[in-house]
């Protein structure tokens, strides 16, 4: 694994030829068998058709995939950790769980991503074992069981969230420096990312653009929208979606179910097309009567980065956990 500008023509998902280069940090991985045969599997090659922004995706340039924010995690595990195969696995493996648009739909009909994300590590068994890797080692380091790379202090930047800041920075322009300059300068403290304190102020700067564009209608609303015709769909009397089915789908896959169903054929359809046909005001703001969704913010991601061991202080950090839970109406 090294920092590279001589990448290949194409930066392919497959890993073909052995290999892995990020574009975000510049850094070719060289895959080992068990990551190669991962990428091949069903349960990872879906991840290329989940959007890692969620329903934002529908309404901002934050289009890229969850596959490549597994990968850009692998990445940054390979870097910081280059022999620990069960956390390189983990790294790809973490997100399998998510259901189309990600997070946009967390929670419905009790599904946790976290929860399926196990269930379907477990049935990677016959190829996880011999490798020397037991599903049971990748659960553990996904819930921060056992010391990894991928398991920051409480309260602490991980890379999981680091790569996530950065590849949605770059996507919405945010960043003042490219993370592949800022990569240098950040280390590991366990699992917590630590870095100087000119860096950690930089990204606790990209940490609270995030929070407010989770909060900006360009991203509540798709997400409102989305959730309310995903719930009348699930509940429609031709059962036109299923639990079961909705764990299993792409985010193209839902989009047909939702035009297929006679109860959502039209929001969905104004969704794609007339996204602004909406307006998105907060709980406080809203006047009494009409007919209107509601949506509730209850957490953030708001850990930062230590310094030399000490958690950086941030008074715009304080400002936005201190806003939640945030109500918000959204209405024709």
């Amino acid at each position: 694994m090294e920092e590279t500008t001589n990448a290949a023509d194409a930066a392919d998902t497959l890993g073909l030829g052995g290999r892995w280069f990020d574009p975000l940090w510049r850094l070719e991985v060289r895959l080992s068998p068990l990551e190669q045969q991962l990428l091949g599997t069903s349960r990872v090659r879906r991840l290329a058709h989940i959007a890692h922004a969620g329903a934002a995706a529908l309404t901002t340039t934050q289009t890229y995939t969850r596959l490549e924010h597994s990968l850009g995690l692998l990445a940054l595990v390979a870097h910081f950790a280059p022999g620990d195969d069960a956390a390189r696995a983990a790294a790809l493996l973490h997100d399998v769980g998510h259901l189309p648009y990600s997070h946009t739909l967390e929670g419905l009909e009790g599904l946790d991503h976290h929860d399926l994300s196990h269930q379907r590590i477990l049935t990677l068994r016959p190829l996880l074992e011999p490798h020397g890797i037991t599903p049971e080692q990748i659960i553990a380091i996904d819930e921060g069981e056992v010391p990894s790379p991928l398991t920051a202090r409480a309260g602490t930047m991980k890379l999981d969230h680091l790569d996530s800041f950065l590849r949605s920075g770059q996507a919405h322009g945010r960043t003042r420096t490219m993370p592949s300059r800022i990569l240098p300068r950040l280390r590991l403290d366990g699992g917590t990312v630590d870095t100087d304190l000119e860096t950690a102020v930089e990204l606790a700067r990209l940490v609270a653009a995030e929070a407010r564009a989770q909060r900006s209608p360009a991203d509540v609303l798709p997400v409102a929208v989305l959730r309310d015709l995903v719930s009348t769909a699930l509940a429609a009397p031709e059962q036109a979606l299923s639990r079961e089915q909705l764990v299993e789908m792409t985010d193209a896959e839902l989009w047909t179910a939702l035009v297929a169903c006679p109860a959502t054929r039209d929001g969905a359809r104004r969704l794609r097309e007339d996204p602004a046909g909406w307006e998105v005001l907060r709980d406080s703001e809203a006047p009494a009567g009409g007919t209107h969704l509601t949506h509730r913010i209850s957490r953030g991601y708001l850990d930062l980065p230590t310094v030399d061991g000490e958690v950086l202080r941030n008074q715009e950090i304080e400002a936005l956990t201190a806003q939640l839970p945030l109500e918000f109406v959204i209405r024709r």
